[in-house]
């Protein structure tokens, strides 16, 4: 069943869960700043989550010359093929939203992958500001509260 992430703005606590869940889900533990989530902080308990929209017209992967970047058809996930990519960080530039990004310490490019469709940052969330849910269910939800949703 097709799934999609939603964010929750108004839920967020600012706890930073969700980055060093991520950070952990992709192996930098120790750094929590290379982390495929951000939250913008707007005060010491106010956050706004900031993850890849998965844009289903992507600039990024438009903007690549290689197609090191596919579209995972089970999870909808824009995701990074490595032995494609050439380093180039057009993907990076051509991300109107700035989801896109360079890792200094490993030298590439990298983004929310939907950890292959089970996200860690939605685990560790205190409040339920992340979800991926059911696209059905998300028709239910429209008419609650105001969303980022990411199909």
């Amino acid at each position: 069943m097709k799934r999609v992430f939603v964010v929750e703005v108004e839920r967020c606590i600012a706890c930073g869960k969700c980055e060093l869940a991520c950070a952990f889900a992709h192996g930098s533990p120790s750094r929590p700043s290379q982390s495929r989530i951000h939250i913008v902080r707007r005060g010491p308990e106010v956050g706004i989550p900031v993850v890849c929209f998965q844009c289903h017209e992507a600039a990024c992967m438009a903007a690549c010359p290689v197609e090191a970047l596919v579209r995972n058809e089970a999870t909808g996930a824009i995701e990074v093929l490595y032995d494609r990519c050439v380093r180039c960080r057009q993907c990076v530039q051509a991300c109107p939203f700035g989801n896109m990004q360079w890792d200094d310490t490993e030298h590439r490019v990298q983004k929310c992958d939907l950890c292959g469709g089970d996200p860690r940052c939605v685990s560790f969330c205190p409040t339920g500001a992340l979800s991926y849910v059911p696209v059905d269910r998300l028709a239910h939800r429209e008419d609650e509260t105001p969303s980022q949703v990411h199909p």
